[in-house]
């Protein structure tokens, strides 16, 4: 395809962090190289760099080799920062330096998967809107409650980008392509990379509750909808079933039928599910982790989280056990 006019090419430099997502990374940095093979000419430039300039091994062990380490780069590139698992010990001092540093001068500066959180710590979300991956949602939003977090695919506010992870970062990529380049050589990447369901920023990350859990009753979807909605506070099934025009007998049927648990059960598991996001992705204490899920005693948190995971609250977050007060 013939270039419509000899630009220089547009400069990305892709950070990645110990334990990144291969996979995000990957689906950021391939709709460059087929721009640049659909367009017959470079579109785009890129470097990898690391904290050391030293290879960095992905979440599934693969390495992948960096081109330099926090080096200095041109005011006209854009820094992507790749994050994965472990996310908090990623982010190192040098690395936020770095970050700083470089948006200082101008610099734009995005992030995928859970990259949003060096961005974050960087202090360089302050007023803006980005997102994260949904796993991620509940320990971002109580390290840093004034960031505007939505629950969009990829987000773009001004000169700061953020993408979920995972083919979201195939979905920011061809968004920035088709802005500069125009959206015929956006779907002709598309169409190479086999992408045939391009999501906007206004597309959500998560599936629809009857996708995800493979039932199509609207009343269903509506309770798991508020279940989902009202964890610090679960609202006693009676009222559930209120709320949708049935009796709490007719709600437990539902639930029994479809999901092959009871209602309460149900309610259980997306507290517990929660309550093991923010041990694993926060400093939060496990008796203020157990308030946030709705456990009014530590004791029964502790069982009811045994029962599930087969491990306590305590292990998990890699703590010993509470020692029993005197006296008791």
């Amino acid at each position: 395809m013939p270039a419509a006019a000899e630009a220089p090419p547009e400069k990305f430099v892709f950070l990645l962090l110990d334990r990144f997502t291969l996979i995000a990374f990957a689906c950021a940095i391939e709709p460059l190289r087929l721009a640049n093979r659909i367009a017959g000419r470079p579109l785009y430039e890129w470097r990898v760099v690391s904290e050391t300039g030293a290879p960095v091994a992905s979440s599934s062990g693969v390495p992948v080799v960096a081109d330099a380490g926090l080096v200095e780069i041109g005011r006209d590139a854009t820094v992507i920062v790749c994050g994965g698992t472990g996310i908090k010990t990623a982010v190192t001092r040098p690395v936020l330096t770095w970050l700083r540093r470089e948006s200082r001068r101008g610099v734009a500066v995005g992030a995928v998967c859970t990259g949003a959180h060096a961005l974050a710590r960087a202090g360089l979300l302050d007023g803006r809107r980005c997102t994260i991956h949904w796993e991620n949602r509940d320990g971002f939003e109580e390290d840093f409650p004034d960031i505007e977090l939505t629950q969009t695919v990829y987000v773009i506010d001004a000169n700061r980008y953020t993408a979920a992870g995972g083919t979201a970062s195939a979905d920011l990529m061809l968004h920035l392509i088709s802005r500069r380049h125009g959206p015929e050589i956006a779907a002709l990447v598309a169409d190479q990379m086999i992408h045939t369901g391009v999501r906007s920023d206004r597309d959500v990350q998560r599936l629809s509750i009857p996708t995800r859990i493979g039932v199509r009753h609207p009343k269903l979807a509506a309770i798991i909808q508020k279940m989902e909605a009202n964890i610090e506070e679960p609202i006693p099934p009676a009222q559930l079933a209120e709320g949708v025009g049935m009796s709490a007998r007719q709600l437990e049927r539902l639930f029994r039928r479809y999901l092959n648990r009871s209602p309460k059960r149900y309610y259980m598991e997306l507290r517990l599910q929660k309550a093991r996001n923010l041990l694993l992705q926060t400093d939060m204490s496990v008796i203020t982790v157990a308030l946030a899920c709705g456990f009014a005693s530590p004791s029964h948190f502790s069982k009811c989280y045994r029962a599930l995971y087969q491990t306590t609250p305590y292990r998990e977050r890699g703590t010993g056990e509470p020692a029993p007060q005197s006296g008791a």
